[in-house]
């Protein structure tokens, strides 16, 4: 099994190199790796700290562009699409690997937790995680993965601005069943810590809430704010 890992990024110098990294010594169990960051004109470090055999790849900033663009171009069975400052699990590969032994599974999503992972940061995570695994609904920062010929039967992601990850996990919901694993990725804290948890909190359920009744991604994008 081949698994190609698709990173979208925009002015990422203070995450990109040590998640790279930390891919780089992710226990492999006879597995192939592919890395693709596909770059939406970063004016900082990023690209200068993406060392090979990582892939690079450019395009303009949108981050449902960008892992489309990563998908096309990438070799693997399995693509996984990461964000800059996400950390993989130990056993990710291992796990994506066991889930997707069975042929009924088109693709899943891992638990997450944030590098501050103490009180209302934890609930809130344990409370996400739990939802996804009764929706079967993922977000982007929780590692979707999916098998390259079912991301292409579905046409990719939706070329809009937000919300590309729920309209994805949703469609792929109907293309069969979902994984949700237990391993957790680690994901930055920087918009909670940034913008305050309680903030932050509304701000994910008042999105999610005029997504799904019917507001455009285009318009709610003039609301949301990009931390790096």
């Amino acid at each position: 099994m081949t698994v190609s890992i698709i990173i979208p990024t925009l002015n990422e110098e203070t995450t990109i190199a040590q998640t790279l990294q930390h891919l780089h010594t992710l226990p492999r169990h006879g597995i192939a790796l592919e890395i693709l960051v596909v770059d939406g004109g970063s004016r900082d470090q990023t690209l200068a700290l993406v060392n090979s055999p990582t892939r690079i790849l450019s395009t303009s900033p949108s981050r449902a562009k960008q892992m489309n663009t990563g998908a096309e171009e990438a070799l693997g069975e399995i693509l996984l699409f990461l964000h800059a400052d996400t950390l993989l699990p130990n056993t990710a590969l291992q796990d994506m690997q066991t889930a997707l032994s069975n042929p009924s599974i088109v693709g899943g999503r891992f638990n997450a937790r944030t590098d501050h992972d103490v009180g209302l940061l934890w609930l809130v995570c344990q409370m996400v995680n739990f939802r996804s695994r009764v929706t079967r609904i993922a977000t982007g920062d929780q590692g979707i993965f999916v098998r390259r010929s079912v991301f292409h039967s579905m046409g990719g992601y939706a070329d809009i601005p937000l919300m590309e990850d729920i309209d994805f996990s949703r469609r792929m919901k109907a293309e069969g069943s979902i994984a949700t694993l237990k391993s957790c990725v680690i994901t930055s804290a920087r918009r909670w810590k940034t913008n305050g948890i309680l903030q932050t909190i509304f701000l994910m359920w008042a999105f999610r809430l005029l997504f799904f009744i019917g507001f455009h991604p285009k318009t709610l994008k003039r609301l949301y704010s990009d931390i790096r």
